[in-house]
């Protein structure tokens, strides 16, 4: 197992009959359960829609849990932190981040011992979290932090 967040890479297929979105090297064979978040509010200003920034979902972290991110719609920053100490972490712990969109589909492999984020870029974006724990295991496994701890979600 891999010891760091990383991305699994899969494409598309287009033809006459239409368009094949494929993930051919996601092994879902320790996958339990999915769950799918969706923005629930937008904002729309000159004619364009923007997505408000209450939207940020950060900081929960999993000690055992592993995590698989695909963006259905849209995109999403998504940002993943190593926890040094999951009582009194580290102010100065520094995220990786990455940004996945609809147009290139890709899974976002997070490991157990991190913390994770997402924050919606574009209105009505929609992720998918796949997770390796039923939702009792991954209960019992749930650290929160506080949102503007390792980074400033509104710059990003």
């Amino acid at each position: 197992m891999i010891n760091k967040p990383y991305i699994i890479s899969g494409g598309i297929h287009s033809d006459e009959r239409g368009q094949l979105t494929f993930l051919n090297d996601f092994d879902m064979s320790e996958i339990k359960r999915f769950y799918i978040i969706s923005n629930s509010h937008s904002q729309i200003t000159n004619n364009k829609s923007l997505v408000t920034n209450n939207q940020i979902r950060a900081w929960q972290g999993h000690k055992i849990e592993q995590k698989y991110f695909y963006v259905n719609q849209g995109s999403f920053l998504i940002a993943a932190v190593k926890i040094d100490d999951w009582d009194n972490p580290s102010k100065d712990l520094i995220p990786s981040t990455f940004t996945l969109n609809a147009k290139k589909p890709q899974i976002l492999y997070i490991p157990p011992g991190y913390a994770n984020g997402v924050k919606p870029m574009d209105p009505d974006s929609m992720l998918t979290i796949y997770s390796n724990l039923n939702l009792s295991e991954s209960i019992a496994d749930d650290y929160r932090f506080d949102k503007g701890l390792w980074m400033d979600w509104d710059r990003e």
